[in-house]
């Protein structure tokens, strides 16, 4: 994976909240509450589809927020060649 110096700057810089960004908890305990709500199967078609409109965004928010993790982590280990550090591994797979 080749990085460039711009996507090593953005993975750096500290993002500023803004209006549309929510801290990743957040996003997180939303995207899970949503999950509940539609598992229920209470909501009506236009609820249940404004809930996974509403899921779909927030999980990509939280994709992105993992991958600047990541990216973050990848750099630490290794600021000069943050290509080479190798991909994370849990122990229960």
């Amino acid at each position: 994976m080749r990085l460039s110096h711009q996507t090593m700057a953005m993975a750096t810089k500290k993002t500023d909240s803004t209006p549309a960004s929510v801290p990743f908890e957040r996003s997180l305990d939303e995207l899970e509450a949503l999950v509940q709500k539609m598992e229920k199967g209470d909501l009506s078609l236009d609820d249940s589809l404004a809930a996974y409109e509403r899921g779909v965004g927030l999980y990509r928010q939280c994709q992105t927020e993992l991958e600047h993790a990541e990216m973050r982590v990848r750099l630490l280990s290794n600021p000069e060649k943050p290509e080479t550090a190798s991909d994370f591994h849990s122990d229960d797979t």
